[in-house]
C-alpha cells in the first residue's frame, strides 16, 4: 500500500505474530493494539492465569464465564459445525501429547504423542450457558485461529466502516479502502483487493518441531498429513476465512477444491500432491 495521508496505520506483534491496523479518517489508536493484548491474554491457553486456561483447569464443574469467553466458545461451536467436526476446539490434549505444550518463544519442543486418540466431538464435551460453561473431566480446549479469526472481525467493526485488520494472517476488511476500490491485501503470493470480506492462510510449514506441527486431525488425534500443506481462502469474513481454510487443509487436495467452490469465493491449495 503506498502512503496515503487519509489512511492511519500501526503495526505490532501479539500472540507470538506479526498484527497490522489501518483505518481511513480515523486513527488505528493505541486502544486498538491494547484491545488485541487483552483478548489474547484472556484467550490464551499458555498462561495458567488466563480465563480459558481456569475453564480446562475445571473441567467437570460450571465455570462462570464473561461475555467475551462465551461468545468465543459460542464461536467455536459454529465453527465444528461450520466444518462437519473438522475445526474442533476439543484437540488440546491431542496438541500436548504432540508436544505443543508452549509458546515457540519459549523454546523447542519435544513429540510426546504415544497413542493418539481420535478428539471427540465438541458438543459432547462441551456445554454452554449464559455466563457458564462446563468442559467434561479429561477435555481442554483450544481456541488458537478460531479466536484469531473472532478478534479481527470485531476489532474492525470497531475501527469503523473503512478499515482492515490482520491478526496473524487472520483478515477482515471493511468499507472501499483508501482509494475507493477496496484494500490492498497480500494472500498467496498476489495483491487482492478486498471490500467487506475477509481471508485467511491455514498452513502446516510454520510451528513445527520434530516433524510434527500444530495443526491436529481431529479424525486422528495427529497432526495433519492430508497432502495438503497450505490454504489461502478469502470468504465473507476473517472468521469464516479461518474455518473455511483449516477444513480445506484438514480434507487434503481431493475433497478441499469442492468444498472452498461451495464456501469460500476465492481459494489458493498449496500441497504435495497438487499439479
Amino acid at each position: 500500500m503506498r502512503p496515503d495521508p487519509t489512511v492511519a496505520g500501526q503495526h505490532f506483534e501479539a500472540m507470538g505474530t506479526a498484527c497490522a491496523i489501518f483505518a481511513v479518517g480515523r486513527a488505528a489508536t493505541p486502544e486498538a493494539e491494547a484491545w488485541v493484548h487483552e483478548m489474547a491474554a484472556r484467550l490464551t491457553r499458555f498462561e495458567s492465569d488466563s480465563e480459558l486456561s481456569r475453564l480446562n483447569a475445571h473441567a467437570g464443574h460450571w465455570v462462570d464465564v464473561t461475555p467475551v469467553l462465551e461468545a468465543v466458545l459460542r464461536a467455536a461451536e459454529r465453527a465444528y459445525v461450520m466444518s462437519s467436526g473438522l475445526v474442533n476446539a476439543a484437540v488440546l490434549p491431542s496438541m500436548v501429547s504432540a508436544g505443543y505444550t508452549r509458546t515457540f518463544s519459549d523454546g523447542p519442543m519435544r513429540m510426546t504423542l504415544d497413542r493418539p486418540q481420535p478428539t471427540p466431538a465438541l458438543p459432547a464435551v462441551l456445554e454452554i450457558r449464559p455466563g457458564r460453561a462446563r468442559l467434561e473431566p479429561g477435555a481442554g480446549l483450544d481456541l488458537g485461529g478460531i479466536a484469531k479469526g473472532w478478534m479481527c472481525d470485531r476489532l474492525c467493526e470497531q475501527l469503523g466502516p473503512n478499515a482492515v485488520v490482520n491478526l496473524g494472517g487472520d483478515l477482515r476488511a471493511v468499507g472501499p479502502g483508501p482509494r475507493g476500490d477496496g484494500w490492498p491485501v497480500g494472500v498467496a503470493g498476489v495483491t487482492l483487493l478486498l471490500r467487506d470480506q475477509g481471508a485467511a492462510t491455514s498452513s502446516v510449514r510454520r510451528r513445527r518441531w520434530e516433524g510434527a506441527h500444530h495443526v491436529i486431525d481431529p479424525r486422528s488425534g495427529q497432526p495433519s498429513d492430508s497432502g495438503l500443506e497450505e490454504v489461502s481462502v478469502v470468504a465473507a469474513d476473517g472468521f469464516e476465512a479461518e474455518v473455511v481454510a483449516k477444513t480445506a487443509l484438514l480434507l487434503g487436495p481431493d475433497l478441499a477444491p469442492a468444498y472452498c467452490a461451495r464456501h469460500a469465493l476465492a481459494w489458493w491449495l498449496d500441497g504435495r500432491h497438487d499439479g
